[in-house]
């Protein structure tokens, strides 16, 4: 089920990037686009949100809260002659799962997550922005007592571990220093506010 809610966040995310880079084609086109450096002046983003987990080592996604910060590093991106720039974004999350593949009842965890990726941002309208990122995440893990009386248990998820990270995203900027911001990827997918 989260896999298919997944792809489904991750094909609407395509379907308006497709739609909104067709947008400069037409006669009253918005020239964000082909405009370097016509973006928000920030020197950090904040970014509180709503995480769902992946659920492919527990049986059933997870849920919980988490916060992003962004710190751009090239102001107007690797592609001088378009509205872009690059950011080094950071941040924690805690989520919560429920259920275990390998035991039914009384089994639950808590996770920390410390994402670490690289962000490409592309301003392509006045009022939205996508981007891709990249990076790795460290995890902790802290599992109820019950699913590995004494740490033994068959099978039971890792508590600690660093994983590759990776998302892409869109921003909906409702003013000039906030915005809905979505992401989709692999471990998580967010909702969240962005503030600069």
């Amino acid at each position: 089920m989260h896999r298919l809610l997944v792809a489904s966040f991750a094909s609407l995310v395509l379907l308006i990037l497709v739609a909104v880079l067709c947008l400069p084609r037409t006669a009253h086109a918005d020239e964000t686009i082909r405009s370097p450096g016509a973006h928000p002046d920030y020197s950090v983003e904040i970014e509180p949100h709503l995480v769902l987990g992946d659920d492919s080592v527990f049986a059933s996604a997870g849920y919980g809260v988490g916060a992003r910060f962004g710190i751009p590093i090239v102001r107007n991106g690797f592609v001088p002659s378009i509205n872009n720039s690059v950011a080094i974004n950071f941040g924690i999350d805690l989520v919560h799962y429920d259920q275990c593949y390998f035991q039914t009842t009384g089994c639950g965890a808590n996770y920390l997550l410390f994402p670490v990726a690289l962000q490409w941002n592309f301003f392509v309208a006045r009022q939205f922005s996508v981007y891709g990122e990249g990076g790795i995440f460290l995890y902790k893990g802290f599992i109820s007592d019950t699913v590995c009386a004494g740490n033994v248990c068959v099978g039971s998820p890792s508590d600690f571990g660093v994983l590759p990270t990776f998302a892409v995203g869109g921003r909906w900027h409702f003013s000039e220093h906030v915005a809905l911001n979505l992401r989709v990827g692999y471990p998580t997918v967010t909702l969240g506010v962005s503030f600069w």
